[in-house]
């Protein structure tokens, strides 16, 4: 443990991280970028977990909604990762001791999961459910699971912001 702290407390005095965090623009501008990623990131999740749990666009099929949507939720996602990271070299040892970000990172752990099995196991047997409100109930529970999963990980993300002892 005393490497990890050793490791982040040069991370965070590193001349970039200081800029950012000394800066009267730049952290709460890489924190509206992050904000505005996750936003993309959570909301394209929802509507392909909502068909799934044929709550929503049961007219359509899963597959096509997930093909146009995925794309926007992995950009958006590799965006939110780079502000992301960015926002956490500027205070590395605070983050790293904060429950809620830890927490966060648990859930998303737990929804990257749940969409691997989901990916390697249940989409396998998209052709015969793709249309309408079949939809099996592993599909179902995958897509409610995501859910809950990527909310409570947004709510930890909040309240990562409002339990931090630095602002």
């Amino acid at each position: 443990m005393d490497f990890a702290i050793t490791f982040l407390e040069s991370l965070q005095e590193t001349p970039f991280a200081q800029y950012i965090r000394e800066s009267e623009w730049a952290f709460p501008t890489i924190e509206s970028l992050h904000v505005i990623a996750l936003t993309i990131v959570f909301g394209t999740i929802v509507v392909v977990d909502l068909r799934l749990c044929g709550l929503a666009s049961t007219n359509r099929r899963f597959s096509e909604i997930a093909d146009e949507l995925l794309p926007w939720t992995w950009g958006a996602f590799g965006f939110a990762v780079i502000f992301g990271s960015l926002l956490f070299i500027s205070h590395a040892v605070i983050y790293f001791n904060n429950t809620a970000f830890r927490l966060k990172f648990i859930f998303m752990l737990f929804a990257a999961v749940n969409m691997l099995i989901f990916e390697l196991v249940t989409r396998r047997t998209v052709a015969q459910w793709d249309l309408g409100d079949k939809v099996p109930w592993a599909a179902r529970l995958a897509g409610a699971l995501s859910l809950v999963f990527w909310t409570a990980s947004v709510y930890l993300g909040r309240q990562t912001g409002w339990t931090m002892d630095v602002f």
